[in-house]
């Protein structure tokens, strides 16, 4: 899972700098929450489960 965070702390050089500042980490803490939130690519849908056809019938062929 994935974590998104921010650690800004300082205080606002000046008036017009103490909303914009905010208000720019909010909108990207929000672009990457949807980038990761939305993310079209799931990796568990494509781990192998175990031995497939090909592995059986190599193995299996030489036990019997």
């Amino acid at each position: 899972m994935a974590t998104i965070g921010s650690a800004s702390l300082s205080a606002p050089v000046h008036a017009s700098a103490g909303l914009a500042k905010p208000l720019a980490e909010l909108r990207t803490f929000w672009r990457q929450f949807i980038a990761k939130a939305f993310n079209p690519y799931r990796p568990e849908l494509h781990y192998m489960r175990g031995p497939g056809p090909a592995w059986r019938a190599k193995h299996l062929g030489r036990s019997r």
